[in-house]
């Protein structure tokens, strides 16, 4: 054993030898191919001296980062992820302006903008020198795993493998749709997934709720309920505000609502580990957690997953670079479709390449880097979603060959996670699932070349941009506006009646993909279909009748709710059925409708887009050519892949609907395997994260 020890011992000082004299090449070879970069005194050095700065400038350097770094980045914790990747240049430059000021007689010196290209490269070459010693030997890699596993079953105070039953993983790839995921596995772009297809997994599909997006879908995933969430964005009119569920004050209230309804803190309320979610679940291990986003101080654990990643300088710098690379291959992709004219096409300009990269690099990173952390933890269950193909596909359609080249590199992550399970100190069933999936489709806007906006106000015969008024489908607004207030006034007339009809406020109109909702903010109620066409007589019949809108649902004081559709059709909505004007979307439309319309906050007009089921196309009321939301085709139809020893998730011939049907699926999946089921309470209990990465 002390023979073991002395052997590993030695190779770990053989790689710290390698990296520095490797390190202090490369910062040889800069001070000679950048001018504002020198070794030398001002009357010049011999190569020996000129070698022995450069291993000063190199070694002071590396020491640095390995002591300093964590410091600085464990203060950085409250910095935005986006500026934090972006400071990790600026940081590293930093440090090797320290480090040549620690060189005897002042021989280093550089300017600032040429300290952060040095210390960017340094790091790079560093990181892959390391990375290669360790990639040629296998076993190598296999005890590093081991010795981080170890260092986290003593501070337990456990021995060996822990006892129990297996943890689970669930991983949620955001926005990849049954169809995107089956054709990825058979075209080879996601050989893990392939493998695991009918051999260790059982792939499933599930119908969505009406607002397809992973607001309503994870909140009920995670915490059983998804109750009053209509959309992605809606306005609340009795608080006045509009709910967005990206934003962390809204996502902290809809978590709260949810466990209010539900009594129970969520799907991961004892040992469980919430990476990268919009919800916590009740976990009390957090890393990128948007509810938990607002808190400030050390009650903000959401951001811990940042320490754990980015203390390694190694990891920073190579994220750092792929963050630039990820940047410069949006503009290229970009542009290429642009000259060729690719149709559909939306702006992919301003900061998009960089929240692109965000996505598809950053938060990547620390998310895998967590999960892996946490299955060498030990923890009991794990829930983690990685945005990077839903982000892609929102500006390059969900079967673009860019969308494509993202589910390669998820893949990878995929297999490199499940590679680590092996090394966990208990056996790990991972899950993979969508929160929703995707339809592809020009926009709305570029279609009919107004807005919905715009539309919606033309059919109240109010004011909009001049190229909606030049629009065909403006101009039958208008016109169709001011035919209805005349007949209206004429009727008034004939009633004895000479009032103008009521006005009332200007309609909000917040689009979530192919779904709107159109509210009338001076009202304090729901608005009724009467109501309605008493301020704006033409408004309901110029969307219904729309080709670009496939139905709407108002309320009305006459017949009960009501579901209107193109040629006039007008069915309740308790006679709803899967045919009619929803017969086009498919089974589960109807009682999907008749859900959302129970909802406290359900907006005083409902729009859905029209869905093409001969192209699968929809047409998003935002810039966006693959979009979710509402309903219509691959938006709807999400995906299990869950290991065969667990129960399937339907009966045969059956599917799970929605969101929250999936959330009791995977609390009997947890009960399985003897997972964490413990009333309310219990997250706020919870010990101080400890994240390792590996």
């Amino acid at each position: 054993m002390v023979e073991g020890r002395w052997r590993t011992a030695g190779r770990a000082l053989v790689r710290v030898i390698v990296v520095w004299a490797v390190s202090t090449l490369t910062m040889l070879a800069l001070a000679g191919l950048l001018p504002d970069f020198q070794l030398q005194s001002g009357d010049g050095d011999s190569i020996t001296r000129t070698a022995v700065t450069a291993a000063w400038g190199a070694g002071a350097f590396g020491l640095l980062t390995a002591l300093v770094w964590p410091v600085v980045v464990r203060a950085l914790l409250l910095v935005p992820a986006l500026v934090l990747g972006l400071l990790v240049f600026f940081l590293n430059g930093s440090l090797l302006l320290i480090a040549l000021w620690l060189i005897p007689d002042g021989r280093g010196a550089a300017n600032p903008e040429t300290a952060v290209v040095v210390a960017a490269v340094m790091s790079a070459v560093a990181s892959a020198t390391s990375t290669a010693l360790a990639v040629r030997d296998d076993n190598a890699y296999r005890r590093r795993l081991s010795r981080l596993a170890d260092r986290r079953r003593r501070r337990r105070g456990e021995d060996g493998r822990l006892p129990g039953t297996p943890g689970t993983v669930f991983l949620q790839l955001d926005g990849v749709g049954h169809e995107v995921l089956r054709n990825a596995a058979d075209d080879g772009v996601m050989p893990t997934v392939a493998g695991w297809i009918g051999t260790t997994h059982r792939l499933s599909r599930w119908r969505t709720d009406w607002s397809s997006q992973t607001g309503a879908s994870q909140l009920g995933i995670l915490h059983g309920s998804n109750h009053d969430v209509p959309a992605f964005r809606w306005y609340e009119k009795d608080s006045g505000r509009v709910m967005v569920s990206n934003r962390p004050a809204s996502a902290a209230e809809l978590q709260r609502r949810a466990i209010e309804r539900t009594g129970d803190g969520g799907l991961l309320t004892v040992d469980g580990a919430s990476r990268g979610n919009l919800f916590s679940g009740g976990a009390d291990q957090l890393a990128l957690v948007l509810s938990m986003a607002a808190r400030r101080g050390k009650a903000n654990r959401s951001r811990a997953g940042y320490f754990a990643y980015f203390s390694d300088p190694a990891n920073a710098v190579r994220t750092a670079l792929s963050f630039v690379a990820e940047v410069a291959r949006e503009i290229g992709q970009s542009t290429r479709a642009r000259l060729r004219g690719d149709r559909p096409r939306v702006g992919r300009g301003g900061l998009y390449p960089f929240i692109r990269a965000f996505a598809t690099v950053i938060e990547r990173d620390v998310v895998v880097a967590s999960v892996m952390g946490d299955m060498l933890a030990g923890r009991t269950a794990v829930y983690a979603d990685l945005v990077a193909y839903d982000e892609v596909a929102h500006h390059s359609g969900p079967h673009s060959k860019d969308a494509s080249l993202v589910l390669e590199r998820l893949d990878r992550s995929i297999a490199l996670m499940a590679k680590v399970a092996e090394h966990a100190p208990r056996d790990y069933r991972i899950v993979l699932l969508s929160d929703h999936g995707q339809s592809p489709g020009e926009t709305f806007e570029s279609v009919y070349g107004l807005t919905l906006k715009d539309l919606v106000r033309a059919g109240c015969g109010l004011p909009v941009s001049r190229r909606a008024e030049r629009s065909k489908s403006g101009a039958e607004a208008r016109d169709a506006a001011g035919d209805a207030l005349r007949l209206a006034l004429h009727r008034q007339r004939a009633e004895g009646a000479d009032e103008h009809p009521q006005a009332g406020s200007d309609p909000m109109v917040l689009a979530s993909g192919n779904l709107a909702l159109i509210s009338f903010p001076d009202a304090k109620e729901r608005l009724s279909r009467e109501q309605i066409e008493r301020r704006h007589p033409a408004l309901l019949r110029t969307l219904a009748s729309h080709p670009g809108i496939g139905f709407l649902l108002v309320r009305s004081e006459e017949h009960g709710s009501l579901v209107l559709g193109p040629d006039g059709e007008e069915v309740p909505v308790s006679r709803l059925t899967d045919y009619g004007p929803l017969g086009v979307f498919g089974p589960g439309a109807a009682e999907a409708v008749r859900r959302t319309d129970s909802f406290p906050h359900v907006a005083d007009i409902m729009v859905n887009s029209m869905y093409d089921p001969k192209t699968g196309t929809v047409h998003a009321f935002e810039e966006q050519i693959g979009s979710h939301g509402g309903l219509g085709g691959e938006q709807s139809q999400p995906f299990l892949l869950s290991p065969l020893d667990l129960s399937a998730p339907a009966e045969p011939g059956a599917e799970v609907v929605g969101a929250e049907g999936v959330h009791r699926v995977l609390r009997r999946w947890l009960r399985e395997c003897e997972g964490p089921q413990v009333p309310i309470g219990s997250a706020a209990e919870a010990s101080p994260p400890d994240t390792l990465t590996p």
